[in-house]
């Protein structure tokens, strides 16, 4: 196992490759060891170079109604209001604390990700 840190462009090619060989290897074998240790090494050199930035509030809304297969109908109860949804999922409307905190339980969202600003449309 010749594995050494990944610096460079180039590096992190390299890893990708000598990963995609190794992949599947036995589990306890030092090829599967050298695996586990170059998908560490890889996902850090990625969360380095490649970000990828959190969704803002509307975003992470609409992104796990199309998980959960929800409709803005099945938000009413959250937000209160069909014409209340649609300014909200619009961005003509801020989500108020009390949203918030229903669709954290509703949407099994982190109140975190939902308190962070985001800009509403004229």
């Amino acid at each position: 196992m010749d594995i050494k840190p990944i610096r460079t462009a180039s590096d992190y090619k390299s890893s990708l490759e000598r990963l995609a060989l190794i992949f599947d290897s036995e589990i306890g074998t030092p090829e599967s060891d050298e695996a586990d240790i170059l998908g560490l090494m890889i996902d850090e050199y990625e969360k380095k170079h490649y970000p990828i930035d959190a969704p803002d509030p509307i975003e992470a809304i609409k992104i796990r109604m199309e998980e959960m297969q929800l409709k803005q109908l099945d938000l009413v109860d959250a937000i209160g209001g069909k014409s209340r949804v649609s300014e909200i999922l619009n961005r003509k409307r801020k989500l108020t604390l009390d949203m918030i905190r229903n669709l954290t339980l509703k949407l099994n969202l982190s109140a975190q990700l939902l308190i962070e600003d985001y800009k509403l449309v004229r």
